[in-house]
């Protein structure tokens, strides 16, 4: 068994790497494999909805200059996901959301029924409203939430001070424990639904 934790932030060694960190050293004490995949600090492309992936049949993004597809070959590989935002204007980092949205799209086989879990570190504020940003794509995959004891914000200001936010890592290990033990006791899954029965509001 395999999580995949996906790093936010541009910052290879800031607090967002430092609560994934903490998450990884908990799963590998519940005996799960980890692996931490770092998004970089290069442009990332936002999907614009062109097909191409489709066309293809490949579950791949047409596009190949950023690490979309890197991540979705990881992900087919992955048993669950964890993923790390830095807290931006009050949001999660655009980069990563854009990064999400065209790797579902692309490659949502690779997601489907996986469980997955989120934390949002900032500063001071912004960590709700990024976090549940956050979320909200992973539910168009049929994919189970992981919870901790309290929701996954955690707060650092200089690189590593999220270390001192005892509750934050805290809860970062009882999300990681609560992913092993999901992990652990599989259950088979319903039957992703082929087709979308699609309503428009304006008649």
């Amino acid at each position: 068994m395999k999580v995949l934790l996906i790093n936010g932030s541009a910052r290879k060694q800031g607090n967002t790497m430092t609560a994934l960190e903490e998450a990884a050293k908990q799963l590998e004490k519940e005996g799960i494999e980890t692996e931490i995949l770092q998004i970089g600090n290069k442009p990332i492309r936002g999907c614009i909805a062109c097909g191409g992936c489709r066309k293809k049949g490949n579950n791949r993004c047409i596009f190949n200059d950023d690490v979309c597809n890197q991540i979705i070959e990881k992900a087919e590989g992955a048993d669950g996901f964890i993923f790390g935002t830095p807290v931006y204007y009050g949001a999660a980092n655009g980069a990563l959301l854009a990064l999400i949205q065209r790797a579902l799209f692309a490659g949502g086989d690779a997601f489907k029924y996986k469980p997955y879990a989120n934390l949002a570190v900032c500063r001071r504020g912004g960590t709700m409203t990024a976090y549940t940003m956050m979320n909200i794509p992973f539910q168009m995959m049929c994919m189970p939430q992981v919870n901790g004891r309290y929701w996954g914000a955690v707060f650092g200001m200089a690189p590593g001070e999220a270390a001192k936010d005892t509750e934050g890592m805290q809860n970062a290990r009882v999300v990681a424990q609560n992913m092993a033990w999901i992990l652990k006791n599989p259950q088979p899954h319903p039957e992703y639904p082929a087709q979308v029965e699609a309503m428009n509001f304006i008649r």
